[in-house]
């Protein structure tokens, strides 16, 4: 009987040691693929942070600061001297003129000649741009001027990114609060239709209360659909911001509701009511008024980029070369050497060099203009949304009172009319009250809400909130 390789029986019961494990480690990933995600609260708070984090446009932005800081680099290493070297192999074939003529002078020397021959070079060249016109220091103040700009840039698209975020939840949620109110009218009509077939069935109520009672309860279904398809393209936009896949929301992830009172957000200015603070604030806060500013810092490094054809450009330039026929230079004997200082100045050039000053003393006119421009929008931009802020804290008092009558009014005229003392119209009228004073309000809210939001927007506190947040941006994680 033949024996069993060692090595074999070695390998057959590694095998069987290890596939019990990962028979075992498949069922468990099985298992925990068949345990539903838990369910988690998204609030604003949360959204905004998982938007900062994961929207495409961002880490393109993140892209842009990068190639800016490559491009400073490009501008330093012209400081320093630039260094090649070459080499070369040339084959050469004498005509046969030529070779005849170069023979017989060769011959009256006594030397030989061949009609091919081949020659060999290599140099090492070094050249450095000793002072051009102040160039090069204009050239890298540009650069880390536009680097500054690009980072600017970058925190202006979270700072926008951020705002749209708000923006985009607060629509979600309103859809969502619509589609609560609507549920509760649909409920109150299911119930008074069951109680309206009740009496027409015992003779105490009338078929055309059963019929007016469907006709509300069919258009508050109508709404609900309406309020719900609402809520479903709220949270694609919502998701796209955010930066999902395929802009889709998961299924365990679940919008917060809609706050019933006014309440402070992180991040908001409590009673912001000197508009002249909250202004020089945000001149000194505001990403876009920095980017612009650093572009006018790079328009007066443009400025004398420009002037610098007006002086002379001087290098020093230094070469070793070697040459040598029918094989590679590689001793000291075949290599020479040249040093030198060469200086250029253009005298004239048409006209080109007085046009690059004026261009670029209208660049950077033109980046003033800009930043004053964009001073006086972000002053209006905080004075509108203080204004909206107020009027709409105002509304959100007003509904919540009057929300609290119609709810009141809607009982009693429920209880009336179920005593006989009120018409069915009545009634309706009280319902749809309340249907639309508590949508009144939820759109108050929403609009408080939003007004907060464009405010830490428009005075650049709106990142505040995220300077050190924590990679997981949902709570409970």
């Amino acid at each position: 009987m033949q024996s069993l390789n060692p090595f074999v029986a070695f390998f057959i019961l590694i095998v069987l040691l290890i596939l019990p494990v990962d028979v075992q480690a498949a069922e468990a990933a099985a298992k925990r693929e068949q345990v539903p995600l838990q369910a988690r609260t998204l609030d604003l708070h949360s959204a905004q942070c998982l938007a900062l984090s994961g929207n495409p446009s961002i880490s393109a932005a993140q892209e842009r600061v990068a190639q800016a800081r490559a491009r400073l680099r490009q501008a330093m290493a012209t400081w320093w001297p630039s260094v090649d070297i070459t080499a070369g192999g040339v084959h050469q074939r004498l005509s046969d003129t030529n070779y005849a003529l170069n023979r017989r002078i060769a011959a009256a020397t006594g030397q030989g000649i061949d009609q091919d021959s081949m020659h060999y070079t290599s140099s090492l060249q070094a050249t450095w741009l000793l002072f051009d016109g102040f160039y090069r220091r204009f050239n890298e103040e540009r650069a880390q001027a536009a680097q500054f700009a690009e980072e600017e840039a970058l925190n202006d698209s979270r700072r926008l990114l951020a705002s749209a975020v708000a923006q985009a939840f607060l629509n979600a949620q309103l859809a969502q609060s619509s589609i609560d109110i609507a549920q509760a009218s649909l409920t109150f009509y299911k119930k008074q239709l069951a109680n309206a077939k009740r009496r027409y069935e015992v003779g105490t109520g009338a078929w055309g209360d059963v019929l007016n009672i469907q006709v509300q309860l069919n258009s508050a279904s109508a709404s609900l659909l309406s309020h719900e398809r609402e809520l479903e393209a709220a949270e694609y936009g919502l998701a796209s911001l955010l930066g999902l896949e395929e802009a889709v929301l998961p299924p365990h992830l679940q919008l917060a509701a809609l706050a019933s009172t006014i309440k402070t957000v992180k991040g908001t200015i409590e009673r912001p009511s000197d508009a002249k603070k909250l202004i020089a604030d945000a001149y000194a806060l505001r990403p876009d008024v920095r980017r612009l500013e650093h572009r006018l810092q790079e328009a007066g490094a443009l400025a004398g980029m420009a002037k610098a054809p007006l002086y002379p450009q001087v290098r020093l330039a230094g070469a070793l070369e070697g040459q040598r026929e029918d094989d590679l230079p590689t001793s000291s004997a075949d290599y020479g050497n040249t040093v030198g200082v060469n200086m250029s100045w253009n005298l004239y050039a048409g006209g080109a060099d007085k046009a690059r000053m004026v261009e670029a003393g209208h660049v950077r006119r033109e980046a003033a203009y800009s930043l004053a421009a964009l001073r006086n929008q972000i002053a209006a931009d905080i004075r509108a949304s203080l204004a909206r802020m107020t009027e709409a804290e105002q509304q959100v008092r007003l509904q919540q009172e009057t929300v609290k009558l119609v709810e009141e009014n809607r009982q009693l005229a429920e209880n009336a009319y179920n005593e006989g003392e009120y018409a069915l119209i009545q009634l309706n009228e009280a319902q749809r009250d309340l249907t639309a004073s508590a949508s009144r309000l939820a759109q108050a809210l929403v609009s408080y809400q939003s007004a907060q939001q464009q405010l830490l927007e428009a005075s650049g506190r709106i990142l505040e909130p995220f300077a050190a947040e924590p990679l997981n941006c949902l709570p409970g994680q």
